[in-house]
């Protein structure tokens, strides 16, 4: 709370700028459905089950690069690794809207993945350098609210652009943002509070003592392989591997799957597929404040993903016949799905000193990628296959619920005890 007093403009200089970054980020990775829902396929010549893969490549390349972009940002600067990745980033998506050939668009699709696969654990190093363990699942939730407020909006801009233009303009007006963004950056940014103008010398030595104090109730971690063998890690990255199917599932597919049920147009589907994100916005601030509040982070986590998987299962049970009833239970399947990442990237943090942190966050995310390509895929695949989204359903909600079971066994308090008692190597 004293940080709080002495350093309250942290939140409305910092927030801002990695809210829009990782908005960026998720605008050039979801925007894929709408062009899959509104003729690329046909210009392109793609099947169901390619389409499916080529909505999934781009977290296979996430998957591969998401402990060296961690690397590097901890030991180098999460300045200039997002400043090169907005340009790579922003000139890939909008080389999207160019390609004539479906094998540039599975390259295309694979290397967007590998460029932007540090921004979140680079961001999330970022944020615990500027924020302590009280104010922590919020500065999270600020960050990720940058992915359903992003689709909450190009949801809508999305739909228009495709039946003002077409899917190729779409990328291109999308894509171009990001490389203008990347110059505004890193005029703003500073890697750490003691580079900061904007900061005064008290306000620099408060928050770096509070941080630095932070530190010295954690057991020192020597390496990244003693970090991942914490069982704490390995729970966690098999739990956020089945949330991301769901998430992932959902995310790319929701527009074809409302325009498939109800045979509406695309720009009805981009409106009806905002409405989950609008949800999902009040879930995450309203999760994480009860969190940070009452410092528990599992109590957060699991009860949502619950009500996700049984949202699912109930939009299935009703089927298309029952369209807005079905749609009504996606949209609270949807807020549930986002609600508890605040929380869940608190925990990594307040276990594991900071050398490490940032790369148990790396691989716990990457498997979170790997959770989003096979998500992405066989939703897709199911879609193609069956003809209808009863089968996603069925898949997203068994998912969701292995999330659950895998967050139930978590004992992150017992896991802290006994790294605090072990002794030291």
């Amino acid at each position: 709370m004293q940080i709080d007093r002495l350093a309250p403009r942290r939140w409305w200089y910092i927030m801002p700028i990695v809210f829009i970054t990782y908005s960026l980020a998720y605008l050039d990775r979801a925007n894929y459905g709408f062009a899959a829902a509104s003729g690329m396929a046909d210009d392109l010549k793609i099947t169901p089950a390619l389409s499916s893969l080529l909505g999934a490549l781009f977290f296979l390349g996430y998957f591969f690069f998401q402990v060296p972009g961690a690397l590097y940002a901890q030991k180098r600067s999460v300045k200039k690794l997002i400043f090169a990745s907005l340009i790579l980033w922003g000139g890939l998506a909008t080389l999207t809207g160019i390609v004539h050939d479906v094998y540039w668009l599975i390259a295309i699709r694979f290397l967007l993945g590998v460029v932007e696969a540090a921004v979140m654990p680079a961001m999330l190093i970022y944020l615990c350098h500027w924020f302590t363990r009280a104010e922590r699942s919020r500065a999270n939730t600020f960050l990720i609210l940058g992915n359903p407020v992003t689709i909450l909006w190009m949801s809508v801009v999305s739909g228009y652009l495709v039946q003002q233009f077409d899917w190729r303009w779409m990328f291109i007006i999308e894509g171009a943002p990001a490389i203008l963004w990347a110059f505004i950056w890193w005029r703003l940014v500073d890697d750490r509070p003691e580079q900061a103008k904007w900061l005064d010398a008290r306000e620099k030595a408060a928050l770096r003592q509070a941080l630095d104090a932070e530190q010295q109730g954690i057991k020192p971690v020597k390496n990244y392989a003693e970090a991942f063998r914490s069982p704490t890690v390995i729970i966690l990255s098999l739990q956020y591997f089945c949330w991301s199917i769901g998430v992932y599932g959902f995310v790319l597919w929701l527009p074809s799957i409302l325009k498939q049920a109800a045979a509406l147009d695309i720009v009805t589907a981009g409106w009806l597929s905002a409405v989950p994100y609008l949800g999902a916005v009040l879930a995450m601030l309203g999760v994480s404040w009860a969190s940070d509040r009452l410092q528990k982070r599992k109590r957060f986590v699991w009860p949502p993903l619950l009500i996700a998987a049984l949202a699912f299962y109930g939009s299935y049970a009703l089927g298309t016949e029952h369209f807005w009833w079905s749609y009504a239970l996606l949209v609270i399947a949807g807020a549930c799905m986002y609600a508890p990442y605040g929380p869940f990237f608190a925990i990594v943090p307040e276990l594991l000193p900071a050398n490490v942190a940032g790369g148990a966050m790396a691989l716990i995310n990457s498997m979170g990628a790997l959770g989003s390509f096979s998500g992405s895929y066989l939703v897709g695949y199911l879609n193609g296959v069956t003809g209808g989204p009863g089968a996603s359903y069925l898949f997203m909600c068994g998912a969701l619920l292995l999330a659950v079971a895998l967050t139930a066994v978590l004992n992150p308090l017992q896991q802290a005890r006994r790294q605090s008692l072990a002794p030291s190597r």
